[in-house]
């Protein structure tokens, strides 16, 4: 991505965030965090990337809210933001803290199963 998308991606993450948690008012949508927003070069597109704190249900639910007050959100970043299009906005769960928490597990784990071997060596 150039600059400049970076730029808007970040604007974007930090309105859509305000937008989510303060603006919409969905039963639906449980606590939504903005991780990162991927705009494409030529601002046409915007793919955000959310993590939802729930089962998968949950996350489904708040993923079915969002896509209907998708037009919502849009107007709302065309007002704050002052772009000559506003880009479409995509959603999409971000798997990297799952990942990362997968990770920490399996090293823990291993840390774990090591430590009585250490025990038998002395």
């Amino acid at each position: 991505m150039s600059l400049r998308s970076n730029r808007v991606g970040e604007q974007m993450k930090k309105e859509l965030s305000e937008i989510i948690g303060r603006k919409i008012k969905d039963p639906r949508i449980g606590f939504v965090t903005v991780t990162d927003v991927a705009v494409t070069g030529d601002l046409q597109q915007a793919t955000v990337y959310i993590s939802v704190l729930g089962d998968q249900e949950q996350r489904e639910k708040t993923l079915q809210g969002l896509a209907k007050a998708k037009g919502f959100m849009r107007s709302e970043i065309g007002q704050r933001i002052r772009l000559r299009k506003t880009p479409e906005l995509f959603f999409e769960f971000d798997e990297s803290v799952d990942y990362g928490n997968r990770i920490e597990s399996l090293i823990s784990q291993i840390n774990s199963e090591d430590k009585p071997t250490e025990k038998n060596e002395e």
